[in-house]
């Protein structure tokens, strides 16, 4: 572990505006950690330090099991974002389990040194409550689809999303995904088996390509819209 740059701290989307001196306080309370790909960063469960945690760098994956074994994937987070929120305004217990999708650094302020940030900057604040706020309304978003929506919407909307939020590039036979996703990762992110996973991109052949290694193709941006907006490819429920 060791100390957090000004370049690193103002890397992170709620500390993009601070000036160099507020940067300076904040520095010596500031910390980065290296994990690798596959490591658990913190587990569903486990007690957090008081502290502001942040991605710098890589992919992180938010996880949590049910009893019975079954995982499902809240979300994928990318650098500059933050998470572990009980951390810093609950019981200080994960909520979740947080996984290095690839090679990662990790930020840690602690909490009354950010505090103190928060005081003479109170747009810090307002920054945190904002990304929170759309948080809870992507997870109500995301319970109400597994309620109501068919499983090929929800796949739909889940490439849709990944497309505009972690970046695609265009290629000769459309716009492909620069996030790789394994049906595993999808099936868990919408609620569906790995086999029915299969089954509806198959369904989807003509507006999302999926090949080998777990990169996604959209061929049809317009038609992909529409069965997300509950249109095209009319079909019995999922």
């Amino acid at each position: 572990m060791k100390q957090a740059t000004p370049e690193q701290l103002v890397s992170v989307s709620v500390f993009a505006r601070l000036q160099p001196e507020q940067l300076a306080h904040l520095q010596p309370h500031s910390h980065v950690q290296l994990y690798q790909a596959g490591e658990i960063v913190s587990h569903e469960g486990d007690r957090l330090p008081a502290r502001l945690y942040a991605l710098l760098d890589g992919l992180l994956r938010i996880s949590k099991t049910a009893s019975n074994g079954k995982e499902t994937i809240l979300r994928t987070l990318s650098k500059g974002e933050i998470f572990a929120a009980p951390a810093l305004f609950g019981d200080g217990t994960a909520p979740a389990t947080v996984t290095a999708e690839s090679d990662v650094q990790i930020l840690t302020v602690d909490r009354e040194a950010l505090l103190a940030a928060i005081q003479s900057n109170p747009e810090i604040a307002l920054n945190m409550m904002a990304v929170f706020n759309q948080r809870l309304q992507q997870l109500h978003e995301m319970v109400h689809g597994l309620v109501s929506e068919r499983a090929i919407v929800r796949v739909a909307r889940l490439i849709q999303s990944y497309a505009r939020e972690q970046g695609a590039e265009e290629v000769k036979q459309g716009i492909r995904l620069q996030r790789h996703l394994s049906y595993y990762e999808i099936a868990r992110s919408v609620g569906i088996t790995y086999e029915e996973c299969v089954r509806l991109f198959k369904q989807l052949q003509s507006v999302a390509a999926y090949s080998r290694g777990g990169t996604i193709t959209i061929l049809d941006w317009d038609g992909l819209d529409a069965i997300a907006g509950g249109r095209g490819l009319a079909m019995p429920q999922s």
